[in-house]
């Protein structure tokens, strides 16, 4: 099964950019346990302190969905209703990088 990579671009509610990172934190601790779990990255905008970039690659579709079914996203996805104004998402494989997990 080819890795799984999930790109997104999430834009905070004016102002809610810390909250969101905030938010954010208890998945973070989640993903440190999931093996399947290759990268997890979350990157701020220089010039917009609430647009966010996610990088984020699994091991496969399987490791891809425990992490969507994981506690910590099912008690954090309420809160981001109120926090993200506007979210872009794409689905994706790895086809070219430096550093990819093995």
């Amino acid at each position: 099964m080819p890795k799984v990579s999930y790109l997104a671009k999430l834009r905070a509610k004016e102002g809610k950019g810390d909250e969101l990172v905030a938010a954010f934190e208890p998945i973070f601790e989640q993903v440190g346990r999931e093996p399947g779990t290759l990268l997890y990255v979350m990157s701020r905008a220089k010039d917009d302190p609430d647009v966010f970039w996610f990088s984020e690659m699994y091991a496969d579709d399987d490791a891809l969905a425990a992490h969507g079914s994981s506690d910590a996203i099912a008690k954090a996805a309420p809160g981001f209703d109120g926090l993200i104004a506007d979210a872009d998402m794409i689905l994706g494989e790895p086809v070219f990088g430096k550093g990819l997990p093995g």
